[in-house]
């Protein structure tokens, strides 16, 4: 499955685990995996709290502090620190199924991760039996 995501900012986490959720509820499998994937070279996705929106805002500070958008970089495009963060975080995430549901810990989410905003941009979850 296909989703759209418009980003609107630079930099931003989106919460998607509602998304990845209601295509594990579509696609009728009670046991197997969910495979989130994000086809691009500066946005990624990652799995962490979902709790307190100061640890996303936290994540992004440390990311920026270390690779700033600025920082002597050769790509000609300028966007390098957004690629290394992509780099980082990673471009898919699997998550067991249980039960029709997605096994996650209490406080976990999995969110879409934007370093080159605003964009639109694609998603791709993938559901697994097994």
């Amino acid at each position: 499955m296909e989703y759209s995501i418009k980003t609107t900012k630079p930099q931003e986490f989106i919460n998607i685990t509602n998304l990845v959720a209601e295509a594990v509820k579509t696609s009728g499998v009670k046991k197997g995996v969910a495979i989130v994937f994000v086809p691009h070279t500066t946005a990624g996705v990652t799995i962490n709290e979902n709790a307190d929106p100061d640890v996303v805002t936290d994540i992004l500070t440390a990311l920026n502090k270390k690779y700033p958008e600025n920082d002597g970089y050769l790509h000609i495009e300028g966007n390098s620190h957004a690629h290394i963060k992509a780099s980082l975080m990673g471009s898919s995430c699997s998550v067991i199924i249980e039960d029709g549901r997605l096994k996650m810990g209490t406080w976990q989410g999995i969110y879409f991760c934007e370093f080159d905003g605003p964009r639109n941009r694609k998603v791709y979850i993938k559901i697994l039996e097994g």
